[in-house]
């Protein structure tokens, strides 16, 4: 969805995950295949993580948001739920979150069901427009779950 970024676009997207992380103190992290012996021993498949929410037009600034990015030969594999699944339990496990929002829009049908998967509900009362984007990125739709929701669903470690 929406194509290989340009370099300038993966400076920018770099550079906002940094300061995201100097601020917070986490943020996005790189995903890569065990197989290929860890510890960047091959190349990324892409990130996922946890960061507060910022956009400037968002719903739920500030709060803990869930997200992932994949290269395309890396999609159906099962590494974005593994990833975040690992994220969900360090947000809840280690940085304290009581709720995760997860933002996509309606034409990345994959990530959406990812967060059906993973227990997420959709919150149609959180939605809004994010104004920096052209459509169809703008009309952001917001998933959510809460720490009770995931210790229920057996998944949280810690």
């Amino acid at each position: 969805l929406g194509g290989v970024f340009s370099p300038e676009s993966v400076l920018l997207q770099r550079q906002r995950i940094e300061n995201c992380r100097a601020q917070h103190g986490h943020c996005f992290w790189l995903v890569e295949r065990k197989a290929d012996g860890g510890h960047l021993a091959g190349e990324p498949l892409g990130f996922c993580g946890i960061k507060r929410a910022d956009a400037p037009d968002s719903s739920v600034p500030g709060q803990f948001e869930i997200g992932w990015r994949l290269r395309e030969d890396a999609w159906g594999q099962g590494y974005a739920r593994e990833a975040a699944e690992a994220s969900l339990n360090a947000a809840f496990g280690i940085f304290g979150a009581q709720e995760l929002v997860a933002l996509t829009v309606v034409e990345n049908t994959a990530s959406w069901g990812l967060m059906k998967r993973l227990g997420m509900r959709r919150r149609e009362d959180l939605d809004y427009v994010d104004t920096r984007l052209d459509a169809p990125f703008r009309d952001t739709i917001v998933y959510s779950i809460d720490r009770a929701e995931w210790k229920a669903a057996g998944l949280l470690n810690g």
